[in-house]
Order: C-alpha cells, then structure tokens, then sequence
C-alpha cells in the first residue's frame, strides 16, 4: 500500500515539490518504503522525497523525538511570561510516540507527570507517575491502564493541573467539555485537538492555548533538517540538531508570544498573523 501511494503521487511529491513527513500509525520502515519506491521510479537516491526514515537509510538523528521536544522547548520559552511556576503539574492525553516521549521530558525536568491516557483508558496518581516504569508497562500490556500505584480514570482532560497536553486526535476540546476543562496551560502536541469555539472561551477564561502550529512544529523542523542533510549528502549530529530546533523553537514562542501581548489576541491568532505577515513579505 505504501508503495503503491508513491506510484500514484510520484508526479506530485519531490525534494523540490511536496515532501511527506510521519504521521499516526506510520513508521520509519513504511518512510523507507516510500522513499525506496520513489528512487525506483525516478532514478533520485538522494532520499529527500520523504522525511522521517530510519538512521542509516537517510534519517535524521532526533527525529523520533523531535515533536515532543519542539513541544518542551515552547513550554520552556513560554512559562515564566505566562506565570506558571517552576515545577508544573502536567496532564497527557495520548501516550503513544509524542505522548511518551514529552512525559519523560517533563518528568526529567521535575515537574509531575499526575496523569496520561491512551486508546485503552486513563490512568491517574496525585504524586506523580514514574514514566521510565510507565513506558515499560505499556509495551508489555499494550496500555497504560493497570500500572502499579496509579487508579483509573475517566475524564483525563479535566483534571486539575497546570500543564494539559492533548497528544492525541482532533476535536477533542469543544464547546461540549471546555468549561470543565481546569488547567492554566494547552500545548497541543496533537493536530486540531482545540475546536476554535472552545479555543474562544479558553481565551475568555485566561487560559493560555499554545497552538498546534507553534507547540508540535517541532517534527516538521526535524523534518527540514532531515531534508536538508538529504540533499547535502551530510549527516549531523543528535547535539547538533537539538541545538538548532531550541534555537528556532525559542526564537518562535517569544516572537509569537510577543505578537499577541501587541494585539491583545490569542497564541493561535497570533501565529497565524506571523505567518501570513511572512507571506506577505515573501510574495
């Protein structure tokens, strides 16, 4: 199936067109396909047509990662402008690649991982959850539901907290549960988790929503940096990309941030201003 995609896109896609990048449910073997079924039909080994490969087979080092850690790098530059204090409780929806890999960042920095959910249910502990154990117990059971000193729980999304991260599908905020919704900050690792009535009343309530554009860009900047070393034929190194993705990270949070103090609107809004000023620019 994945080959036969790039058989019907091959006109479409290409270092110097449209570069796909993972998503849900795909993996660096099904990237690797892509990009191998591509060199086939058009005789391009350099592997820029897709993003997101294996090491080795043209991937970059941290793109695993990436969004996760794009997402601690906004929650880093953003925190003391929006006033949270210096060990945040934080509340994950969604504990697949994104999911894990932001926990054990948060939890590495102190801060207290109380809750994360996944597919299967939801798991809370007042005390914090021990995440390294928590990864461990879900690629043994396939879930996080059932971990050792944790109880279970339904409405992940509304529990009290500092940090909320939906990294999971769209639409899961909305006007139907916004008002139950009981933490200071949104970092939506996840695409469309917000629907943009519930974004206006988060606003309202002086809840901060770090938008999607901003909080899980982290991915598709890797992604840029995988694409660029396809082309180079050069591969950098892990400290190296994790360098450059801070640096564009914090640049970006600050610039956007600083966007809507200016004109009193939303992250969101103000990214979306940014961008189409750059357009603007550029055109």
């Amino acid at each position: 199936m994945s080959r036969g995609w790039i058989r019907a896109m091959v006109e479409y896609i290409g270092p110097d067109k449209d570069v796909p990048a993972p998503d849900v449910n795909t993996t660096p073997q099904i990237m690797e396909w892509m990009a191998d079924e591509y060199a086939k039909l058009t005789g391009d080994n350099s592997g820029a047509v897709i993003t997101g490969k294996p090491l080795g087979k043209g991937g970059s080092e941290g793109r695993d990662v990436a969004t996760a850690l794009g997402g601690f790098y906004t929650f880093e530059a953003l925190k003391e402008r929006v006033n949270l204090s210096e060990k945040c409780s934080v509340v994950i929806q969604g504990f697949g690649n994104a999911g894990q890999h932001v926990a054990s960042f948060f939890n590495n920095a102190s801060h207290s991982v109380m809750a994360v959910s996944d597919s299967s249910g939801a798991i809370y502990n007042a005390e914090g959850l021990d995440i390294q154990k928590l990864i461990e117990h879900k690629k043994e059971t396939g879930s996080v539901v059932g971990f050792e000193g944790s109880k279970n729980i339904e409405k992940v999304l509304e529990i009290n907290c500092d940090v909320l991260i939906p990294a999971a599908l769209e639409n899961q905020i909305t006007s139907e549960n916004v008002h139950n919704i009981n933490t200071k900050l949104i970092l939506e690792l996840a695409n469309g988790p917000t629907t943009p009535e519930a974004d206006d009343i988060l606003f309202e309530k002086g809840v901060v929503v770090v938008p999607d554009i901003l909080a899980n860009a982290g991915g598709v900047t890797v992604s840029t940096f995988e694409w660029e070393q396809n082309l180079k034929n050069e591969h950098w190194l892990e400290q190296d990309i994790f360098e450059k993705l801070q640096k564009i990270m914090h640049q970006e949070s600050v610039n956007i941030y600083n966007k809507a103090q200016t004109l009193k609107t939303d992250l969101r809004r103000a990214a979306f201003i940014v961008a189409l000023e750059r357009l603007e620019d550029a055109m």
